[in-house]
């Protein structure tokens, strides 16, 4: 397992009951010294020092990603853990309630977006209960939330042979919330192509990951 940002250790023990072994990684230099002292005769826990959009996770061989992590990059964390390889299978985050909630989103909500679609289409997130500001100290000024990620990518399923252009296109098709299909791809597929398509007079939001895939498949082989 991977642990992100230890800090103290509140989940450090209850984690290292749970797996065969565990790596810690914290950016404070102070709590990850202090981190090693506490466990400096468990063999199992390595912590490292540094931030963790710059640690190697597929050398670390971890299956399990966990962390309560810092409201300010929890989506670049997010799309790291889940872009990281094959052998991470599972992630489990504490983040905060509105970003939970619209990764777990679907079609027709008004808090999906890129975003949701990008981790859909990678994992299969489910918002397991929330937690209030009194559950930290000092209490931040909003809810959080844990969420889990089981990571099971969909390409295959969707017949989509090349994800990164299939995700620069959804990340098109959101670009402007308030615009159709028709106005945010245009720049991509032409707009004579667009206009032939019955979604084009649709926004992003409505579609699901299915649709948007069929979508694309339509797109690219007219294109």
């Amino acid at each position: 397992m991977l642990e992100i940002g230890p800090g103290k250790g509140a989940l450090t023990r209850p984690l290292l009951d749970r797996c065969d072994r565990l790596f810690a990684v914290e950016l404070d230099a102070e709590l990850g010294r202090s981190l090693r002292e506490r466990y400096a005769h468990e063999p199992r826990l390595s912590v490292i020092k540094g931030d963790i959009l710059s640690v190697d996770i597929a050398a670390l061989g971890v299956t399990v990603v966990c962390g309560n992590l810092p409201y300010y990059i929890t989506s670049p964390i997010i799309e790291r853990t889940l872009t990281v390889g094959a052998g991470c299978k599972r992630a489990v985050f504490l983040v905060q309630k509105e970003v939970a909630e619209r990764i777990a989103a679907g079609p027709g909500s008004r808090d999906y977006g890129y975003f949701s679609a990008f981790v859909q289409f990678h994992a299969k997130p489910e918002l397991l209960f929330t937690v209030p500001p009194g559950a930290f100290a000092p209490p931040p000024k909003v809810d959080s939330a844990v969420i889990r990620l089981t990571i099971e990518p969909a390409a295959e399923r969707l017949g989509i042979s090349d994800p990164p252009r299939f995700l620069k296109f959804l990340q098109a098709a959101f670009a402007h919330k308030r615009k159709t299909l028709r106005n945010n791809l245009a720049g991509l597929f032409g707009k004579a192509l667009m206009d032939a398509q019955p979604e084009a007079g649709l926004r992003a939001e409505q579609l699901s990951l299915d649709q948007f895939a069929a979508l694309y498949r339509q797109l690219r082989g007219a294109a």
